[in-house]
């Protein structure tokens, strides 16, 4: 009897041995299994937060690539109408006879004006707000210089005896133009340098 309760005790024994290795066992599998889950999402978050900063690597790309061609086409529309302006001014200034007020040459001067105004609503939408400020200022001392010029070109068709101070407020006015012009280079190189912010 006591070897059928040692063989008892024996297989209770296995038995139970056996019992706590498979519930340590699936205890361990399911901490795996747990472990191997955790992976796989932070291997998904991990992968989405690569996608997402790709996005924003490319459409900071694209943003600075619109940026720099309307910053380009506002400079260029600028400098056309400034030509024409300056070549308005130097042509009346060396005329030694009172000339005729150049109805078309001044309707050309604000037509590329009003051009460059144009284009440059295209720089106030793609900003940021230092180069729409500085926008603004250019064209706002722009419209200076044209209406100086223009009135210039009038006083001197009428033989106007203020020519001269006339002239000294248009190299003033000039001066502050190109000083806006200035500032807005130097914003827009800021704008253009802008890093991208990583989060």
């Amino acid at each position: 009897m006591i070897s059928v309760l040692v063989a008892a005790v024996g297989v209770l024994g296995t038995a139970l041995g056996a019992g706590l290795t498979a519930v340590i066992a699936a205890r361990a599998e399911n901490r795996r299994q747990t472990a191997l889950e955790r992976e796989q999402v932070r291997k998904e978050l991990a992968q989405k937060d690569t996608q997402i900063l790709e996005l924003r690597m490319e459409h900071f790309r694209w943003r600075r690539e619109r940026r720099q061609a309307a910053y380009l086409d506002f400079l260029q529309a600028m400098a056309a109408a400034d030509r024409a302006n300056q070549q308005e001014f130097r042509t009346v200034k060396a005329a030694t006879t009172p000339e005729p007020f150049a109805v078309e040459r001044i309707a050309e001067i604000r037509s590329l004006f009003k051009h460059a105004e144009q284009v440059g609503d295209l720089v106030l939408l793609e900003g940021p707000d230092q180069v729409a400020t500085t926008t603004q200022e250019l064209i706002l001392q722009f419209g200076r210089l044209v209406q100086a010029v223009r009135d210039f070109a009038e006083a001197h068709a009428n033989s106007a005896d203020d020519l001269h101070m006339r002239q000294q407020a248009i190299d003033q006015i000039g001066e502050r133009y190109l000083a806006a012009r200035l500032e807005l280079l130097h914003a827009a190189r800021i704008a253009l340098d802008e890093i991208i912010e990583v989060r």
